[in-house]
């Protein structure tokens, strides 16, 4: 069953967004080696309950996202278009992790499916 494995966090200003979420709750928070402005969030050790997330930056206001891990983000699209949903940012890779879209309910809640690649595991 898939189910929620990252959070995003998408910020104005996302190196004032990482020192608040560094200053009140501890986490660690190191900027990603990738080709975009993203930093990784670890909220606690593996073994503990709970997920990671990212921080990135948007041009206005902000938002939160959760991504669910699926098998194949392709065959998740066609289910979630067949349920009523929709596609707002279709596959795309994700270098070193996978393949990523973000999709709405039909309510337009935006959630991301993401594929791992097994290469980068």
């Amino acid at each position: 069953m898939p189910r929620v494995v990252h959070f995003e966090f998408w910020a104005e200003d996302p190196e004032r967004t990482v020192k608040f979420y560094e200053e009140v709750f501890g986490w660690e928070i190191s900027k990603w080696a990738g080709p975009v402005d993203y930093w990784l969030v670890t909220t606690g050790e593996d073994d503990e309950p709970g997920i990671n997330g990212g921080i990135g930056q948007q041009k206005k206001g902000g938002a939160t996202y959760v991504t669910i891990d699926v098998p194949s983000v392709d065959e998740f699209i066609e289910k979630i278009v067949a349920a009523g949903g929709r596609v707002d940012v279709p596959k795309q890779p994700v270098p070193g992790v996978g393949y990523l879209a973000y999709c709405a309910d039909p309510e337009g809640v935006v959630f991301g499916i993401m594929e791992a690649d097994p290469s980068a595991q």
